[in-house]
């Protein structure tokens, strides 16, 4: 079900109720694209039936699941459709269109083209941990994590969140266990880091399927470069790859997760169950691994709230 996590820290100060996170999606639901329409966006049951449950609770932790599709046309396609269009206009007025007029036949184009273009779908999991108080997006960019924590900001008032935010960073983390071969209690470095220069030239080594306990590695952070990316295994129970910005990413449950798992066991409830039940103890230790999280009143710098007249703001918690 995951397999990358933005984590986000939700205030205290929200009063987290089910039925006010189902009433407010039910306010935006999703809906495919109109034939004219680059992009549609809004949420879906999680379980996937028809008029289902936009909210979900399994074990006391809630999950969501948003969707967005969209046409694509490709750029050779639409300068040729541009192209018909001017040249008949020379043709019929003996003058060529210029810039302004050029970017209204772009635009004109992209409609007559948009209801033949072809759709992609794709969905994303949303996990809030009411106990726990964070809320977990399922994306490998900050840019779709935010569009949709900030369409959640907007639409549950007193809803305030940012991203999680350690004492230590996790790229100073990461150059440590891996000039001193020492990693984490519970962790386990594995086969995967990328290193970069913070000099202007920007050099970048990666090592892929490869030890990293050897003196190369050693070197390079002593020569400045610093791990933007490590993968680690929790456990012996969750592989992921961390990067500098506290991002999971490549997450995968290992086997042993399954070993006291029931052969019949197996749909939404059992997914949700098994993968936030790791997650839950996960996301903890990496955090107590990274020296603690931050205190309050100490912020990361991506925070979401809003404000009096409903507008979302960066804001303190």
């Amino acid at each position: 079900m995951f397999k990358n996590l933005i984590t986000y820290r939700i205030s205290p100060l929200w009063p987290a109720d089910l039925a006010a996170i189902e009433q407010a999606l039910a306010a935006a639901p999703f809906t495919e694209c109109g034939a004219t329409q680059e992009k549609s966006c809004g949420w879906v049951p999680p379980r996937g039936e028809d008029h289902g449950a936009l909210a979900e609770s399994v074990g006391g932790q809630w999950i969501l699941r948003f969707m967005t599709e969209s046409k694509t046309i490709p750029a050779t396609v639409l300068a040729r459709k541009v192209a018909e269009k001017a040249a008949r206009i020379e043709q019929e007025t003996g003058r060529k269109p210029g810039r302004k007029e050029t970017k209204e036949l772009k635009d004109e184009a992209k409609l007559d083209l948009l209801p033949m273009a072809f759709t992609k779908q794709a969905s994303t999991w949303v996990w809030i941990d009411p106990t726990a108080r964070t809320l977990v997006i399922d994306a490998s960019s900050q840019g779709r994590a935010d569009e949709i924590v900030t369409l959640l900001v907007e639409s549950l008032p007193g809803l305030s969140v940012s991203l999680l935010n350690t004492q230590t960073s996790p790229q100073a983390c990461m150059a440590h266990w891996l000039k001193e071969q020492e990693p984490p209690v519970g962790f386990t470095t594995d086969r995967e880091c990328e290193l970069r220069s913070a000099s202007e030239e920007k050099a970048v080594v990666r090592y892929a399927r490869h030890p990293l306990d050897i003196e190369e590695v050693q070197a390079h952070i002593d020569a400045g470069k610093l791990p933007t990316r490590l993968a680690l295994t929790w456990d012996d129970r969750v592989s992921f790859v961390l990067t500098e910005g506290l991002q999971l990413r490549k997450l995968q449950f290992l086997d042993t997760v399954f070993e006291d798992a029931k052969a019949d066991e197996g749909g939404f409830d059992a997914d949700v169950a098994i993968a936030t039940g790791e997650l839950c103890k996960l996301i903890p230790d990496l955090i107590e691994a990274l020296g603690g999280e931050q205190e309050p009143g100490v912020l990361c710098p991506r925070s979401l709230a809003v404000d009096a007249a409903g507008n979302v703001t960066a804001g303190a918690l």
